[in-house]
């Protein structure tokens, strides 16, 4: 089956996000209790976003770091907490309002939460780049791509996830299959590792590729990578 492309995946994942599941999201993304499948992907989102802000630097003062794909803003807090000038943005605009909602007041640095595109270029430039599970949905080209357009505007560094293709997750993707199409979530799309680095180091020149570390937590499955300027 040839994969949509990237303008007609973004406005399902729109849908999706700002209609269809915001009230399971926003719970998700709180301390509320929820069932154990979601417990799994909450930890496993928790352990995410963990690897990935280990990947910046503990002091961010007067760096600018694009949140793409912010959701409900915690990572985006927490890089501002170290003092970064956050610009975190998402299809949602009704997570964006609950992300602004939930943001501390004590913070060293400030967020501008938006809702857009993350591509778009009056963005202007950053030094770091994190997109948490905001490719996920995308085939390995179009991802990669998207990545391609961002480290154009990325000085230093760009963090990322994928879900990386395993028996597993296949097995996952059959059986949301079985959902009424109504209640169906955008579909993740599996990329294989080898692919996606061939197309990393066809694509970004003047780039390298530096850690990668997968996390599993029952329903949650995803790679980070980390690119940085050569």
């Amino acid at each position: 089956m040839t994969h949509l492309t990237y303008q007609q995946r973004r406005g399902q994942i729109e849908t999706y996000f700002d209609r269809t599941a915001v009230q399971a999201w926003a719970r998700l993304t709180s301390d509320a209790p929820v069932g154990r499948i979601r417990a799994t992907v909450r930890a496993g989102r928790d352990r995410m976003r963990t690897t990935l802000l280990s990947w910046l630097p503990a002091d961010l003062r007067g760096m600018r770091v694009l949140d793409a794909g912010c959701g409900t803003g915690a990572l985006a807090v927490e890089a501002a907490q170290r003092g970064a000038d956050v610009l975190a943005i998402d299809l949602s605009p009704t997570l964006v309002n609950l992300a602004r909602e939930r943001q501390p007041l004590d913070m060293a640095g400030g967020i501008d939460f938006r809702s857009g595109d993350m591509l778009d270029p009056a963005l202007g430039n950053f030094d770091y780049v994190v997109c948490m599970d905001s490719l996920i949905h995308y085939s390995a080209s179009d991802a990669v791509k998207v990545i391609a357009g961002l480290a154009e505007r990325t000085r230093i560094a760009i963090l990322f996830t994928y879900a990386p293709s395993n028996p597993a997750l296949a097995a996952m993707h059959a059986v949301g299959r079985l959902f009424p199409r109504g209640d169906r979530a955008p579909s993740i799309v599996p990329v294989a590792e080898r692919s996606l680095h061939r197309l990393l180091d066809d694509e970004l020149l003047g780039w390298q590729r530096g850690s990668s570390t997968r996390i599993a937590s029952g329903f949650y499955t995803s790679q980070a990578q980390l690119l940085f300027q050569s």
